[in-house]
């Protein structure tokens, strides 16, 4: 036993086993088809888990309620859609401008850039984004930080599903309740373009990239002295203030941070379902993602992703078809599907009932909520001994 605790703690065996897992992660589409189904759902898995390390950031780490966080799901699509699609079709005398696209793209009006530009372009308007939402709630705590976020991502979904009334010069902010689509496929430099409608391995690949990336900057900053800073506020932000925390400056880059990688999987997202849509901007996706950190463990890197994995499959696999039809087969007449976020719901209970540390917690976060657990008057007689 003490032998298998040492190779635990080795961290030479640590990055073995995690190289090991990402190669065979990297190697899975190899052996379905190009549009296997199963593919497309774990492409979808590989971005929630972008979504919720951004996420977790906020809330796991700085102890931040975000409410809103499809404010910054709704910028990401919708910078596709203004800078990848033929939506803005009248720029520059109906030719268009291309910045780094195939020979095809080229010859299309609208604004077309390449997608790296793109992200790059989301991550700064995201970031602005955050720190604007985070701005009023500087002097808030728990439950009216929750209020604000919430109306600032209740703002933007409907600023984008009333977008076509809004123009600035004959440009609008978006198309309304209409899609904008197609949205250009992503077009990285040495690389053919890639179709969803032949193969679906490359936005696998690609999603499974920004979700290491995540994955990295997330440890860089836990460990990192800002990332101390996140959990001395979140403990106690009084404390925190007190020995030298800088609030307003440690508040808003976790806004800022977290608001860029939902910025970065919303631009995925956008170009991977060819379409963006207002209605996808619901209130009920801040939800499904604050479930995904809840369920995995607040503050916990590694729980976050298996939190973000096993519910974007029961979202996208188990529900619509596994359960869908079972109270069909049981004579009630409603499908499951109707009742997805009740089935998240609860989930969630059963968690805060049987584990409410999350699925894998932080270590920190364990402590504090199984302390005093299974203490007794003989420990404390051991103890005195």
């Amino acid at each position: 036993m003490s032998k298998l605790l040492r190779l635990r703690d080795d961290r030479r065996v640590s990055f073995a086993i995690a190289a090991l897992v990402i190669v065979a992660v990297a190697m899975f589409p190899l052996f379905k088809p190009p549009l296997d189904g199963l593919v497309d759902d774990c492409v979808l898995a590989l971005v929630y888990v972008v979504f919720a390390l951004g996420l977790n950031i906020v809330v796991g780490f700085a102890g931040l309620l975000d409410l809103g966080y499809v404010a910054f799901y709704a910028f990401g699509a919708l910078a596709t859609g203004w800078f990848m699609s033929d939506f803005y079709s009248k720029v520059n005398g109906e030719k268009g401008i291309h910045v780094g696209v195939s020979k095809f793209t080229s010859s299309l009006p609208g604004i077309h850039l390449n997608f790296l530009l793109v992200i790059i372009l989301v991550i700064v308007l995201t970031v602005l984004v955050g720190v604007i939402i985070g701005l009023p709630t500087l002097r808030l705590r728990g439950d009216y930080i929750a209020i604000v976020t919430l109306a600032f991502g209740e703002i933007i979904g409907r600023f984008a599903q009333n977008g076509d009334s809004l123009e600035v010069s004959g440009y609008k902010f978006s198309n309304g309740r209409q899609s904008i689509s197609p949205i250009d496929q992503i077009d990285l430099p040495g690389l053919t373009q890639f179709d969803s409608a032949t193969d679906l391995r490359p936005f696998y690949w690609t999603a499974l990239a920004l979700a290491l990336v995540t994955l990295f900057v997330n440890f860089r900053l836990r460990d990192s002295r800002l990332g101390r800073a996140w959990v001395a506020l979140r403990e106690d932000e009084v404390a925190a203030a007190s020995m030298g925390v800088p609030l307003v400056r440690t508040k808003l880059l976790a806004y800022g941070i977290g608001a860029g990688f939902g910025g970065i999987a919303g631009g995925f997202l956008g170009s991977y379902l060819n379409s963006v849509n207002a209605t996808q901007f619901q209130f009920g996706f801040s939800i499904f993602i604050l479930a995904m950190v809840i369920l995995g463990g607040l503050g916990s890197i590694w729980g976050v992703v298996i939190g973000a994995v096993a519910l974007a499959f029961v979202n996208n696999r188990l529900i619509p078809d596994v359960l869908n039809d079972v109270p069909d087969k049981l004579g009630l007449n409603f499908a499951v599907t109707d009742l997805s976020f009740g089935v998240f719901g609860f989930l969630l209970v059963l968690m805060m009932v049987l584990r409410p540390q999350g699925l894998l917690p932080e270590r920190r976060r364990q402590i504090e909520l199984t302390e005093g657990v299974g203490f007794s008057d003989e420990s404390v007689f051991e103890s005195r001994a």
